[in-house]
């Protein structure tokens, strides 16, 4: 069969691109080269989101099963583990061929976020030894940390949110290399009424252990100290990796993202993108923006298949 619509990645700006092409009954096909709920379930799944509309507070993972569910229960296809390799052009038509199967459809929006994405490291020593001996780039189950001593690196609202979260069950440590949090305001006044322990302008110089985390080794004022530590999370962003744009041969702005209009078209007749994979002057990479602009990214792609009279 031919799809009206290929969704090409599975976050919150996939699944709103789906649900939205779904109300326009447009056959659609979602594929996301990792898991359903990209970057939210990958990295922060028991993060609080605070400024989702709707709702005062959701976890992260609840808010990806329930634009899932959304998504599913108007008819979307949606694929995991399904990795797309190129996108070609085809007889009135584009190709869209992936390391399991062929597809054919009539339009594309590219919601594939920061792309194949993984944690930044710090780089210090016993980083690389100890990862998964009580070293992780996202906080586990709160179950599975009561009673550990937690450290947890990073100055922006994932670090914090994380740290919070932790402190809830066990004692918590949050070091920030500056003197300043790059956090939202709200976040910061929340830690600072929380039982999570600062340390501010302090780096990392290395994480300490054999078979497991026992402490890290911080530099403070050009003086250098241990603090004891079972878990240590860091938390200081990811590391994309977009080459895929390149090969499907969509423009990029200079900051090697996808180059929209304010219809969200891009440079491909037939081919549009929304969510934090696109670049624009004034972009704010927020859940709340790229679900915003899937809907536009819907309208022009039902608008280019369907060609209705008032368009």
């Amino acid at each position: 069969m031919t799809y009206d619509l290929i969704v090409i990645g599975a976050g919150p700006a996939g699944l709103t691109a789906g649900i939205y092409a779904r109300t326009k009954m447009m056959s659609t096909l979602v594929l996301d080269a990792g898991v359903v709920g990209g970057q939210l379930v990958s990295l922060y799944p028991e993060k609080g989101i605070h400024n989702y509309p709707g709702y005062e507070t959701i976890q992260a993972r609840k808010l990806s099963d329930k634009l899932y569910a959304q998504a599913e229960s108007l008819g979307c296809e949606i694929r995991e583990k399904e990795k797309v390799m190129d996108v070609d052009d085809g007889n009135e038509e584009l190709i869209v061929r992936t390391d399991k199967a062929e597809y054919h459809t009539k339009s594309i929006i590219v919601a594939i976020g920061m792309g194949m994405f993984k944690p930044r490291r710090m780089g210090c020593d016993g980083e690389l030894e100890l990862e998964g001996k009580g070293l992780s780039y996202i906080l586990p189950l709160k179950e599975e940390i009561v009673g550990k001593k937690v450290v947890v690196f990073g100055g922006g609202n994932s670090a914090i949110e994380m740290a919070m979260m932790a402190s809830t069950v066990t004692d918590t440590t949050l070091v920030h290399r500056r003197p300043e949090f790059r956090a939202d305001e709200s976040n910061v006044k929340d830690l600072a009424s929380s039982k999570v322990k600062p340390i501010m302008s302090a780096n990392l110089k290395s994480v300490n252990g054999s078979d497991k985390v026992e402490s890290v080794t911080l530099i403070q004022d050009d003086k250098e100290f241990d603090i004891p530590a079972d878990l240590v999370v860091i938390n200081i962003g990811i590391s994309s990796d977009l080459d895929d744009l390149k090969r499907w041969n969509l423009e990029l702005t200079e900051n090697g993202l996808v180059k929209v209009g304010f219809d969200m078209t891009t440079s491909r007749h037939g081919i549009f993108a929304c969510g934090d994979v696109v670049d624009y002057p004034g972009k704010y990479k927020q859940i709340i923006t790229g679900c915003g602009e899937a809907g536009t990214a819907v309208l022009s792609a039902y608008k280019f298949v369907k060609k209705p009279y008032w368009a």
